[in-house]
């Protein structure tokens, strides 16, 4: 099994840095930087030294935003995994349900305080701004994936 380490871990601190938790970011980072199309928790596990527990837990929690999943693996009794194909992608649209529930917030804000308050106002800014993501987002994502297409 190869992988650039010092690399995976350099993109792992760019991670931290920008809020993911410490060993799913080394996970993620893993992922994306193994050589084979697959691998184990264990494998994981034995690449970045860590205990099978929080590789587990990183696992979940970055499968649970797309951005692992589980491949069968014929021939073998443990599970295989790996970074999708279309895994941006995925984060943003399963992201769209974060930011679904931010308009949601910001409404509730608003019918609270009131829209005129200045504490409206700032609550409407952010439900129009996320209004304005969540109608952008899915052209975005088509785009990248006809220039992905073309590459």
């Amino acid at each position: 099994m190869t992988a650039n380490t010092d690399a995976a871990e350099q993109l792992a601190l760019a991670l931290i840095g920008n809020g993911l938790q410490r060993m799913t970011a080394r996970v993620l980072a893993m992922l994306l930087f193994v050589e084979q199309e697959t691998v184990t928790a264990g494998e994981l596990a034995e690449l970045l030294e860590a205990s099978p527990g929080s590789i587990s837990t990183a696992l979940k929690s970055l499968s649970a935003v797309g951005l692992v999943e589980k491949v069968p693996a014929p021939g073998s009794r443990r599970e295989h995994f790996r970074f999708p194909d279309e895994g941006w992608a995925t984060l943003m649209s399963t992201q769209n349900a974060v930011v679904g529930q931010m308009q949601d917030a910001a409404e509730t804000g608003i019918k609270a305080v009131g829209r005129k308050s200045r504490a409206g106002e700032r609550l409407a800014d952010m439900q129009d701004f996320y209004a304005h993501v969540m109608r952008e987002m899915p052209a975005v994502i088509d785009r990248w994936r006809e220039n992905r297409i073309r590459r």
